[in-house]
């Protein structure tokens, strides 16, 4: 059995796809389960009980289908928590980034590789154009919860050390991380308690 024929069967009881949301539903489900290897528009559309051509009603084009889906899967991994403290304490926020991280690899198993490798060469403009904006969200949000965190020292800023400086040092150390798929946050935690708090 081909890939397509287990979609069709693994898929044979959805409804009929109406809505760019709920392709990109579909698309989730798939890199989540049956990895990178099967996401292509053809089993996107066989999932969806959809022509191929109605796939293109909705994307352009495989790549920006394949964006469209990445951009979709950060958005799922780093959902909002209804804890008020990630909001409020820049430890707690790291925190949380790395185990949105990890559930995120566990949820979504092969998905970074997905994300560095699905862009063909003259279409990896736009996949880094998501993928800054997808990141530029956690840059803003650990900035705005570092300068309202009432815990850092009054001392710990100053002109040549600033807090936006330290977010993009946290923010490298993060996606070092993330390269290595290694989801202890306990060194970075030390280092950022050990220089603003």
């Amino acid at each position: 059995m081909n890939i397509v024929q287990f979609v069709k069967e693994e898929y044979s009881l959805n409804k009929t796809i109406t809505s760019r949301d709920d392709i990109l539903n579909v698309s989730r489900d798939l890199i989540r389960t049956q990895g990178q290897t099967a996401f292509n528009i053809r089993t996107v559309a066989a999932a969806c009980q959809v022509s191929v051509g109605s796939i293109y009603n909705y994307f352009e084009s495989k790549a920006d289908l394949t964006a469209a889906a990445v951009e979709s899967v950060w958005h799922d991994i780093f959902h909002l928590s209804g804890c008020p403290e990630i909001s409020e304490n820049f430890e707690a926020c790291i925190s949380w980034i790395f185990d949105c991280l990890r559930q995120g690899s566990e949820k979504y198993p092969g998905f970074f590789t997905l994300h560095s490798m699905s862009f063909l060469e003259e279409e990896k403009s736009d996949g880094k154009r998501r993928m800054n904006r997808a990141w530029e969200h956690i840059r803003v949000r650990l900035h705005t919860v570092l300068i309202h965190d009432k815990n850092i020292r009054p001392d710990a800023f100053d002109k040549k050390f600033t807090p936006e400086s330290f977010v993009s040092i946290v923010f490298s150390l993060i996606v070092s991380t993330l390269l290595q798929q290694n989801y202890d946050c306990s060194a970075v935690l030390e280092l950022i308690r050990r220089t603003v708090y």
